[in-house]
């Protein structure tokens, strides 16, 4: 059983995924910030590999991306930062990212790599379902690696069993069709967390875009497994410099 699948076993409601882009907001906060995370409450890490297209992303999460490639964070670095990250974190964590980076890098030993340091899943929203089932499925599972697949309001529910069959770990259920971090999340979601709930699917749901505050985090848990709070965060740590005590402050705001 992965970390994912155990947490999910020992915590089936209120899962919170915090996201963060790797070398944000300095090229060596990672570790820094995801000890910060864990301290202070969060159940799982996500961690952006940053991209200069992050086409799911909206613009907090683009310009933390755009700063850590400044910054010179690359996959190679990134991996250097983590070589030691199981010895000080517990919770698990999971790479997101874009097909381009990874395939430069060489999708078998970036999955090597990421197995190597502890790293115990992967979210490329840009991989097709059917080169997951073709060619890279296999690798991923190979080196031990749970997939996260994303799902719509718009996603057939045809599609949603195929695409819950293939993932392991949890379906991330995106909760509007716009860009990470916006406001317009087409009205009221529940009927839609609701509809997945009862379709009685293999893996947990986390909620993700437009989760910012204690408010839309236990209104997307009411109806699915835990919700992720990405581009709320990256601005909390962006705008100030004490990486610690913003994270503590916004995770308390969260779920104090």
């Amino acid at each position: 059983m992965s970390r994912i699948q155990e947490l999910f076993k020992r915590k089936s409601t209120g899962v919170l995924n915090i996201y963060v882009t790797a070398g944000y907001p300095e090229k060596n906060s990672t570790l820094q910030v995801i000890q910060a995370i864990q301290a202070n409450g969060a159940d799982l890490i996500e961690l952006g590999m940053p991209y200069s297209d992050p086409l799911a992303d909206g613009p907090v999460i683009q310009e933390s991306s755009s700063k850590a490639i400044a910054n010179g964070m690359t996959i190679t670095v990134l991996f250097d930062q983590l070589k030691n990250m199981r010895n000080k974190v517990n919770v698990p964590v999971i790479l997101m990212g874009y097909m381009n980076p990874v395939l430069q890098y060489g999708f078998e030993r970036f999955c090597e790599q990421a197995a190597a340091v502890g790293v115990d899943g992967l979210i490329l929203p840009d991989l097709p379902e059917f080169e997951f089932e073709s060619e890279y499925g296999a690798i991923i599972q190979k080196h031990g690696l749970d997939f996260i697949f994303l799902v719509t309001p718009e996603t057939s529910e045809e599609r949603l069993r195929k695409l819950d069959a293939l993932s392991s770990g949890f379906l991330y259920a995106v909760s509007s069709s716009s860009t990470t971090g916006s406001d317009n999340q087409n009205g009221d979601i529940s009927s839609y967390l609701m509809r997945l709930k009862a379709m009685d699917l293999k893996n947990p749901i986390l909620v993700g875009f437009g989760i910012k505050d204690k408010a839309t985090f236990e209104a997307a848990c009411a109806h699915a497994n835990g919700a992720i709070i990405g581009s709320a965060f990256i601005k909390a740590i962006g705008e100030d410099g004490d990486v610690g005590t913003t994270t503590k402050k916004f995770l308390q705001g969260v779920l104090g």
